[in-house]
């Protein structure tokens, strides 16, 4: 149903998720700057997603995070049913697929990234998105795109994906990028392109919140 990819590039965050559902990315995708990122799927919980962004908080300590958080009293009961992922400001990223995470599901963990997915072509997806990823060029959210493409391209879900999105943190203080599909036949594409209208602005708008004086006018009438 959801395959998505955490990433951390330098002091950035990063995280692309694609599924059958509708607005996945409103669910599943949870970033924090100078923290770390979680994807919280498979019949999901977005409370988890903001635990293991507390718990990396509290100590920075990715995999201690996760523990904690599918190990809590008031998890207890449904954790089985979660895939989870975490990432935070150094060494690799961690996972967790409880015993009823739907269909074929998978995960991969490599140093400043992990990928996980269910109901799955194949285990080979998370793979997929790691290897593309890492030799793939260009801005984050670029290879973010990328990796969605060559998972879907790979087989992806066992069905056709209907919502994907992308967000990135820095050192900001908010979602420097944050891009949604939430419903559409094919959404990584129309993600795609809004990536491609995105990224010649998103500089100017972090210099807009951070040095409104300075910062470059939007060039519509009207506009100083």
């Amino acid at each position: 149903m959801t395959f998505s990819l955490v990433v951390r590039d330098g002091g950035r965050f990063g995280i692309a998720v694609s599924s059958s559902s509708p607005a996945v990315a409103a669910r599943c995708a949870h970033l924090r700057p100078g923290v770390g990122a979680a994807a919280s799927q498979n019949i999901t919980d977005p409370t988890l997603g903001t635990g293991l962004l507390d718990r990396l908080a509290a100590h920075g300590d990715a995999s201690r995070a996760l523990a904690e958080v599918t190990g809590a009293d008031g998890n207890a009961a449904t954790i089985g049913y979660r895939q989870l992922t975490v990432l935070g400001r150094s060494g690799p990223g961690h996972a967790f697929s409880g015993p009823h995470t739907l269909g074929t599901h998978a995960s991969a963990t490599a140093d400043g990234a992990v990928a996980a997915g269910n109901m799955l072509a194949g285990t080979h997806i998370p793979d997929v998105l790691l290897d593309t990823w890492f030799t793939t060029g260009g801005e984050l959210e670029e290879r973010l795109v990328a990796a969605l493409r060559a998972a879907l391209a790979a087989g992806g879900e066992e069905g056709p994906v209907h919502s994907a999105g992308l967000a990135v943190v820095a050192d900001a203080g908010w979602r420097v990028t944050d891009l949604r599909v939430d419903w559409a036949d094919d959404p990584v594409e129309r993600l795609a392109g809004l990536v491609d209208v995105w990224l010649p602005q998103r500089d100017d708008y972090v210099r807009r919140g951070l040095d409104p004086a300075s910062a470059p006018s939007y060039g519509v009438p009207g506009d100083l």
